[in-house]
């Protein structure tokens, strides 16, 4: 299965959700950019307010698309000791790559928030939707950051995944549901026709769209 754009994956993601429709404890998660359009077609079918969690990739110096852990909203960070130390990564470098991507990840909160609070997920059921996962890196650190504001429960929904992948982020949510888990994954773009990178702008316009159409997420 290649899915025909974000758009399109989110409607069929929607429909393994069923069972999280007009309820209203669910409030849908994106990570932004590519999760966003597959959240709003998610939180539209489920009837859910949507938000963001900004998580940033750590990706090794050179090798950006190989990550060495994440960063989340909230101050958590999940660091893969393993690829650190089998690439001989510094210390110096790794907290390099960190205050970069935590300038980033502060920035895209101002612009997608635009002086909202992060949204209150305590006892709330929280779906967590990106376009796929690969190392899935940026899903677990979003994963603990929401564990560490107290969510009730934590469903991560994916168009696409590594098989592998799913089993890690299983151990660590709540459930993790996921369209397609591939043998031979490659890369996430690969499942897509149309995997064009998602602007600021698109971000801001289907969080407004979501905010108009399905109300604003709970403070």
């Amino acid at each position: 299965m290649r899915f025909r754009n974000r758009s399109r994956a989110g409607q069929l993601l929607a429909e393994l959700l069923r069972d999280y429709i007009a309820r209203a404890d669910v409030l849908v998660l994106a990570l932004p950019r590519g999760g966003v359009p597959v959240g709003y077609e998610v939180a539209k079918h489920l009837r859910a307010p949507l938000d963001v969690i900004v998580v940033r990739k750590l990706g090794v110096p050179g090798h950006r698309e190989l990550a060495m852990g994440a960063i989340a909203s909230g101050g958590v960070m999940l660091l893969n000791e393993d690829v650190v130390g089998a690439l001989d990564i510094p210390r110096q470098v790794v907290d390099s790559v960190v205050g970069a991507e935590q300038q980033e990840l502060e920035r895209r909160e101002r612009v997608y928030r635009a002086g909202r609070p992060l949204p209150d997920v305590q006892d709330q059921t929280v779906i967590v939707v990106d376009d796929g996962l690969a190392t899935g890196a940026s899903m677990l650190a979003a994963v603990r950051a929401l564990r560490r504001r107290g969510a009730q429960r934590i469903v991560v929904a994916v168009p696409v995944a590594a098989a592998d992948t799913c089993t890690a982020v299983r151990r660590e949510a709540d459930e993790c549901i996921c369209l397609v888990e591939p043998a031979q994954f490659y890369a996430v773009g690969a499942w897509y026709e149309d995997f064009s990178e998602v602007s600021d702008d698109e971000v801001c316009d289907l969080l407004e769209r979501a905010r108009i159409e399905l109300g604003a997420t709970p403070l």
